[in-house]
């Protein structure tokens, strides 16, 4: 597969005056404040050992998103089966520490992400994307040669550094040699607790389950353990017994009936249909008003505790709530 989209005319579009503002601001405070510190730089120093990163779906909005406010962060669409990918990769991985912190390289395996490569639209690999403050843009599909990566790569830094203010990590090459393996962490209070209430999940006892989660909460509220395991139990004790024919049917034939949406979207979100079961709440939010609007919108924040904060199709989701509450 011959290499194509070298060409950066595509940056125009990050030029968005408004984003382009927020970004650079948000990067120059960031600065100003480590500076005021006495750190001198924006973030803590990173070794060169993270310059090179594996995201999946779940990370993609931490280690993406949000790292693209600090640093260009350059996408490798790749697969174990690819053999250019073979040839791509180490170069890649190779720029990224030559390049010392200028950008930040995440490896995406296609095979395990598939999510990532239909939004981002990959229609082959080996295929490459930069993410700059929050925005994409494809660079290039296919083993390049490394001088027209380069010059890729070039482009990318100044549109970063001229439009967002995007200097880069500042790379310790130490860090990696000083780092000291990690203690084992001693138990917390409640392990004994979560360790029982997943038990009580793997035998079927939904109940026991959620009251072991509750315990757990009545005294750390913040807990995020207990708080995921929590949706995730009374997620399964709501749909336990619904015929789920019956339940869609409902849905179809009822388009208005609130408590109809709800089940089949707990349904849907049982079932993997991760969209579907969001998207079929915001369409309620948007059609109904006062206690059914408040209804639909509740039970789509507990949906969203149950996949996770992290998780790109919540961040997408939230979105699309925050644009038809407001």
């Amino acid at each position: 597969m011959q290499p194509r989209n070298m060409s950066m005319s595509g940056v125009v579009d990050l030029a968005a005056v408004k984003a382009a503002q927020e970004a650079k601001a948000k990067a120059e405070q960031a600065r100003a404040e480590a500076a005021r510190q006495g750190g001198g730089a924006a973030g803590a120093a990173v070794s060169p050992s993270s310059l090179v990163i594996d995201v999946d779906e779940a990370g993609f909005e931490r280690e993406v998103l949000q790292r693209s406010t600090e640093v260009p962060v350059v996408i490798d669409f790749w697969a174990e089966w690819c053999e250019p990918c073979k040839q791509l990769s180490p170069l890649m991985e190779r720029l990224a520490q030559e390049y010392n912190g200028r950008f930040l390289l995440a490896k995406i395996d296609v095979d395990a992400n598939q999510m990532l490569m239909q939004q981002f639209g990959v229609q082959g690999i080996p295929a490459v994307f930069a993410v700059v403050a929050g925005q994409a843009l494809p660079l290039f599909q296919g083993a390049a040669p490394e001088a027209q990566i380069r010059q890729t790569l070039d482009q990318l830094i100044q549109v970063g550094e001229e439009r967002f203010g995007l200097t880069g990590l500042v790379v310790d090459a130490d860090a990696d040699a000083q780092q000291a393996p990690a203690a084992e962490a001693p138990a917390g209070p409640y392990d004994a607790l979560l360790e029982a209430a997943v038990r009580a999940l793997d035998a079927g006892d939904l109940a026991g389950a959620v009251q072991a989660y509750r315990n757990v909460l009545g005294d750390d509220p913040a807990n995020t353990e207990a708080k995921l395991g929590l949706a995730q139990a009374e997620l399964l004790q709501r749909v336990q017994g619904l015929d789920p024919q019956q339940v869609r049917k409902d849905a179809a034939d009822r388009p208005a009936d609130v408590a109809a949406q709800i089940a089949a979207a707990d349904l849907d979100l049982v079932g993997g249909h991760v969209e579907d079961s969001f998207g079929r709440l915001i369409d309620t939010v948007r059609r109904t008003a006062g206690d059914d609007r408040d209804a639909a919108r509740v039970r789509l924040l507990e949906l969203f505790e149950v996949v996770g904060a992290d998780d790109p199709r919540v961040t997408s989701a939230r979105t699309a709530l925050a644009r038809v509450l407001f």
